[in-house]
Parts: structure tokens; C-alpha cells; sequence
């Protein structure tokens, strides 16, 4: 996610990036439309954006939304079931096994113990359910091109709210690392591609997705989940302490 002096600047210098690409609102469409999903929740919901898409193509589906704002009026009009909790230490408020969609949209940048978050997402995703991800790219086109000229990427600033980052391989070795046994990475997409206009853009992600300002990954819950990502960590020596529940 860019910052929002960034976005300003953008805006007033070219006026040709759609910043609305960053949220990648069209792959949750296509999505959404493929797998028809009965239960989904949406992790860090905000204005409901994308469970308005999911609504929308898949009209009988529950919604859940975790947000700061128990009275958002967006999520409440959308008939959403909204949820309060602490991410990085709270258990998901759900049945495991229970859900058939889970959407962390330009959230996970955000957070720390992405060990327990995920503990947590693949004990509540029903065997052949999904996890949608998207995340902004560390090394975007942009990105690189800004680290090479000595100015820091935009998407992991120190004065941001922004403290992970994250690209298509690094992200795809701790999924395969870790869930080899229980998921598997079905789609890797990009969706925005600074400086290019709408059109240009998603030409440009098809073809670069590892350059795309945002990067997202549609994961399957194949198997049985049985505590993999805490046991990773119980069981490798990090030189941090994670969130193990306990």
C-alpha cells in the first residue's frame, strides 16, 4: 500500500494511475465467481469493499468482517457479521473448519506474528477452502528502480504503518515450506503497475507479476491442517520471539 502523500504526489503530477488497482477489487471479483463461497471472511474489512464483491456474485454467502469499528455502518448495511479482536493474539471467532473463503487484503503488511495469524486462518478454512493474500511488492518495478537511485521503497517506510514486506518468491517459500502437507498456491496474480495507466497496467501484471506494485496469492487448503505453522517455529531457532498461543 502506498502511502498517502505518495498517492497525492502521483496524482497531481501524471493523473494516470488508478490507484483503485492497488486493492486488486477485480481479481476479488473473478474469484469470487469462480468458487461461489457459502462463509467468507474478511480480515481487516474497512469500508467492506470486497465483501460488497462477494456479495454481490455470490448472493447467499455469510459475511464476516474483523474491523476496529463494531458500528461501521458500511459492514452493517452490507448484513455483515462484524468482529473485534486483537489479530496477532486472538483466537478467530469461528468454528474450525468452517469457512470457505478467507480475504487478508492489504493487511498482512501490517502485522508481526504472521506465524499465529496463519495458525489460526488454516484451522478455521474448510478442507478445499481459500485464502485469498494481497500484499504491496517490495520489489516492484517501482521499487527497485527507487532502491537503485539510494530512496527507500514506498511500501516499507519507517514512517508508515507498514512493517513486513513481502514479494512472490519469498511469500511462496513459507507457504511451500511450511504447508506443503495441507495447501497449495493455485494462482499467484499482480494487479497495479506504477506509472502505467488502468489498461496498460494489467496488461503489464499478466505478463510481470513479480513487478506489479501489489501482489496477490489465491491458496487451497488441501488436507488437513494440523498446527503446522506453530510447530515450524517451536521446532526452528529464530532469533525473534513468535506468538505461540501460550
Amino acid at each position: 500500500m502506498i502511502d498517502r502523500k505518495v498517492i497525492g504526489q502521483t496524482s497531481r503530477l501524471g493523473k494516470i494511475v488508478d490507484h483503485r488497482e492497488t486493492y486488486g477489487r477485480h481479481l476479488i471479483k473473478k474469484i469470487t465467481q469462480k468458487i461461489a463461497p457459502k462463509s467468507c471472511l474478511d480480515v481487516g474489512a474497512g469500508k467492506g469493499a470486497d465483501l460488497s464483491i462477494v456479495k454481490q456474485y455470490s448472493d447467499n454467502c455469510e459475511l464476516n468482517a474483523l474491523d476496529f469499528r463494531l458500528k461501521n455502518q458500511n459492514l452493517i448495511d452490507l448484513g455483515a457479521n462484524i468482529f473485534k479482536i486483537d489479530l496477532e493474539k486472538d483466537d478467530l471467532p469461528f468454528e474450525d473448519n468452517s469457512l470457505d473463503f478467507i480475504i487478508a487484503n492489504q493487511v498482512l503488511e501490517h502485522v508481526k506474528e504472521i506465524y499465529w495469524i496463519n495458525h489460526q486462518i488454516f484451522k478455521k478454512l474448510k478442507v478445499g477452502g481459500y485464502f485469498l493474500i494481497g500484499v504491496p511488492n517490495l520489489l516492484a518495478l517501482h521499487n527497485r528502480i527507487l532502491s537503485l537511485i539510494g530512496i527507500h521503497p514506498t511500501c516499507m517506510k519507517m514512517i508508515s504503518a507498514h512493517i513486513r514486506g513481502y514479494s512472490i518468491k519469498d511469500t511462496s517459500l513459507f507457504y511451500n515450506t511450511i504447508g506443503k502437507e495441507f495447501l497449495k498456491i493455485e494462482k499467484i496474480y499482480g494487479s497495479q503497475f506504477y506509472p502505467l495507466p488502468r489498461k496498460l497496467s494489467r496488461v503489464a501484471n499478466y505478463f510481470f507479476p513479480s513487478l506489479s506494485t501489489s501482489i496477490f496469492f489465491l491458496i487451497k487448503k488441501v488436507d488437513k491442517y494440523d498446527d503446522e505453522f506453530i510447530s515450524w517455529i517451536e521446532e526452528n531457532v529464530l532469533e525473534t520471539s513468535f506468538y505461540k498461543g501460550y
